[in-house]
């Protein structure tokens, strides 16, 4: 009797040490409870990308080993295109995904900050010790038959500096050569923020190219200011031409027709082409012009 109770408790015991088995795992879930850790360390690397100050930025790119290839300069052309020796051939090399404004142009002539650019890329490419070209994945030729390429002095990338100088805006971004565009974006915000080059001038630099109007303003207006013609707004009766005394603001239509009134405080006052003269920001507003975005 006494075997068969021994019996049954034994059996019970381990009947019972195996249904709480499957609770024995919590080592396991220590590792999943650290996974956690590990996205947020992705998480927190990702917004350190992002940082606008640019230092703490990092990419998936940066780790990248690709080849370069040596060659030899003949000039800079422009701010970003140059002339190089290239598999003993005299090839021009356009920039990738980087615009600069004009300095020669058939059509569009010298552009503001354009000579700027150029100066800064020929002083970067004709100081270096070491000239080389990057290839992307995709075409290496334009329809110019131009090399296209990120372009390194010293194993300083052109694009990234001269984006970094506010002398270049993102431009032809055509897959999949678009290795570099989202550090040459997060670059290119900098300085906007910054307002440095390009950017210092309102609506300079879009997306569609540059607008030399939006520094200058309209040729023919200024134009006929200066010889004396002069017309009323409809609203206010602003004149164009000389200001009234005490009438200080001016105002401007640029290239997409907004209207934008500038006061004496404004960073864009100087450079500004007045079309019509408001002696108060009410009589600008009343006219249909709006103050610069900040």
């Amino acid at each position: 009797m006494k075997k068969r109770i021994l019996t049954a408790l034994l059996t019970g015991l381990l009947l019972l040490s195996g249904c709480s088995q499957p609770l024995a795992p919590p080592a396991s879930n220590e590792k999943t409870a650290a996974a956690p850790q590990t996205e947020q360390t992705t998480s927190t690397k990702a917004a350190q990308s992002q940082s606008p100050n640019g230092k703490q930025a990092s990419y998936p790119t940066d780790d990248l080993n690709l080849p370069r290839v040596p060659v030899e300069l003949v000039k800079a052309v422009d701010g970003d295109t140059i002339s190089v020796m290239f598999e003993g051939k005299k090839e021009s090399v356009r920039m990738l995904l980087v615009d600069t404004p004009e300095t020669s142009h058939p059509k569009l002539g010298v552009q503001p900050f354009g000579p700027e650019a150029k100066a800064f890329t020929k002083d970067l490419v004709e100081q270096a010790g070491k000239l080389e070209l990057e290839f992307d994945i995709g075409p290496n030729r334009d329809k110019y038959n131009r090399l296209l390429a990120y372009v390194y002095a010293d194993g300083k990338m052109v694009q990234e500096a001269l984006l970094e100088q506010g002398l270049a805006r993102v431009a032809y971004i055509y897959p999949p050569n678009v290795r570099y565009v989202d550090k040459f974006n997060d670059l290119q915000r900098i300085s906007r923020e910054k307002a440095l080059g390009i950017w210092s001038v309102e609506n300079y630099a879009q997306e569609d190219g540059f607008h030399p109007e939006e520094q200058d303003g309209d040729t023919q207006s200024s134009s006929a200011a200066a010889s004396g013609e002069s017309k009323k707004t409809a609203d206010s009766g602003a004149a164009a031409g000389s200001p009234k005394t005490g009438c200080s603001i001016k105002g401007n239509i640029n290239s997409k027709g907004e209207k934008i009134y500038h006061t004496p405080e404004s960073p864009y006052y100087e450079r500004t082409k007045e079309e019509q003269w408001f002696c108060t920001e009410e009589e600008a507003v009343a006219a249909g012009f709006r103050a610069p975005r900040s």
